[in-house]
């Protein structure tokens, strides 16, 4: 029997779809308070948005591993590592593209010499390939110690090899110097006004226990529900088959032990995004777990589905193919310049179509301006639904 885990597929397109509304508002200088990134230490609604994809991540590993175990090791290990170098250029093409820039007045081409190496793809690319090749060879409870090494191994270091005074602040934390010694400030990213990149090597390391933490939950539903959510003749949806009766408990205490002992690891490894520390992990693997949990029993259980889960459905179907083009399209429309006004000097000033549209349609609509880069944000994700709903319409679906 096909299983079919609704639940899944709608976690990890609210995941996709939140991402690209974090990461698309009108302007970055009027944003809702939850809808931004805590500025050091802590952790927002919008600082869940990555590490659940990463623990979506982990879920899909659960159920492809048993066709990788049957490929044998040579082949398993080489489709890993394939999909995650193809996944790692993509997002290195992300960065670079569209290779030319506005200065000037006039088109000129992107060096390499700036290019940011690392990045969300990039993130992904890594953490998930170190993680399968993990859970491959070291299988379910090796891959448990595994992720705990990884999250202890990494507190250890980062407060030994840190600067003394606080080796949690962003010019103590050993990674940012690593990452400036081994690949240079041109290609860090500078969003905190000095070359420091939130996803480097360094704190790659307890992302790859993140899409662990993923597997172990996906593995656990895989096996205990078995058979839960299949298709039966008449097109429902069978939930009495399989060990359906402890499921959803057994996953909500789970994550409220994850939970809390990420709080309680925070005391003294503060809970933090940018250096995704071990306590970061914990805390948003519990999370992740009980939302997940809470999915199951509301979609599976008692079958609330209906537009909303359709609507996070489909951005599950080609997460990373929507996530790529809601890059892609941003920075396609920013080449095109439409006149906007002079600047105080008398010089022309240009705006994008997108820039435009929030400009003279969102912006208006309200005088709070964190309303408008709202809206903005909410249609530019509803655009990108709507090509996501097309593309699983016609059973198109982008795989890498």
């Amino acid at each position: 029997m096909n299983q079919r885990f609704y639940s899944l597929d709608v976690f990890r397109g609210a995941t996709v779809a939140f991402m690209i509304l974090v990461n698309n508002p009108g302007t970055w200088s009027a944003i809702f308070g939850p809808l931004k990134h805590a500025p050091w230490h802590g952790c927002t609604p919008t600082d869940l948005v990555f590490p659940f994809f990463l623990f979506a991540v982990g879920n899909a590993i659960a159920f492809v591993l048993p066709k990788l175990e049957k490929m044998g090791q040579a082949a398993a290990v080489a489709k890993i590592v394939k999909r995650g170098v193809l996944i790692f250029l993509i997002g290195l093409f992300l960065n670079w593209f569209p290779f030319v820039r506005w200065e000037e007045g006039q088109l000129v081409g992107k060096s390499f010499h700036d290019l940011r190496i690392f990045g969300v793809l990039q993130r992904i690319a890594l953490a998930y390939t170190f993680a399968a090749l993990i859970i491959f060879f070291f299988k379910t409870r090796g891959a448990f110690y595994m992720a705990a090494l990884l999250l202890l191994g990494y507190w250890v270091i980062t407060a030994m090899a840190g600067d003394p005074a606080d080796p949690y602040s962003l010019e103590g934390f050993w990674g940012t110097h690593l990452d400036r010694a081994l690949l240079g400030e041109n290609h860090l990213y500078k969003g905190e006004g000095v070359a420091f990149d939130p996803e480097g090597l360094a704190s790659t390391i307890p992302s790859i226990a993140q899409v662990i933490f993923g597997f172990l939950v996906g593995d656990y539903i895989r096996t205990k529900g078995l058979g839960f959510g299949a298709k039966v003749s008449d097109g429902t949806s069978d939930t009495t088959r399989g060990d359906t009766g402890g499921l959803v408990a057994n996953l909500f205490v789970a994550g409220v032990v994850l939970w809390l002992a990420g709080m309680a690891w925070g005391l003294s490894f503060p809970i933090n995004k940018k250096i995704w520390t071990s306590s970061y992990t914990l805390y948003t693997c519990g999370l992740a777990t009980i939302v997940l949990a809470t999915l199951i029993q509301l979609i599976e259980y008692r079958g609330w589905r209906g537009g909303w889960s359709r609507f996070f459905d489909v951005f599950g179907k080609n997460p990373l193919f929507i996530y790529v083009l809601s890059g892609l399209i941003p920075k396609s429309l920013a080449l095109i310049r439409i006149p906007n006004g002079t600047n105080t000097e008398g010089e022309p000033k240009f705006t994008s179509p997108l820039g435009w549209f929030y400009e003279y349609v969102c912006k208006p609509i309200s005088e709070k301006p964190e309303t408008g880069s709202l809206i903005y944000a909410v249609t530019f994700v509803v655009f990108l639904w709507v090509i996501a709903w097309w593309m699983n319409n016609k059973k198109i679906y982008v795989r890498v």
